[in-house]
């Protein structure tokens, strides 16, 4: 693989990571909403951005890891993360707001991991 993708796949992992803590914030945070204040809807529950979210982490983690593991030959990264987005579908079909976030949460943390382990592998 050219030298030139590297910085690709980096900024591709490192974004993985923050999209995958964003993800456990919004989760983490409309639980907080709708039990703690008793709120119901609005933006931060919009089920579209939970699909948005999904379909951002399947494409930034399928290349990322993809390209992570043909780089370093390591397929560990790709298997964590390929857990993760399969948790994290799981979650998207789930109507059970707690086992919902909990999947989901799971998902990204596995995937957010997998990104981080490929960063490690880029020396």
């Amino acid at each position: 693989m050219p030298a030139t993708t590297l910085p690709l796949r980096r900024q591709l992992d490192r974004f993985g990571v923050v999209l995958s803590a964003l993800c456990a914030v919004h989760c983490v945070s409309g639980l907080v909403l709708v039990t703690v204040l008793g709120l119901s809807g609005g933006v931060l529950l919009d089920p579209r951005i939970h699909e948005i979210g999904l379909a951002l982490a399947i494409g930034i983690g399928g290349i990322g890891l993809g390209l992570g593991a043909v780089r370093h030959r390591r397929r560990g990264p790709l298997l964590v993360g390929g857990v993760g987005l399969m948790l994290m579908a799981g979650g998207l079909v789930m109507h059970d707001g707690t086992r919902e976030a909990a999947v989901t949460i799971a998902g990204v943390s596995l995937l957010a991991a997998a990104h981080w382990r490929n960063l490690r592998h880029v020396h």
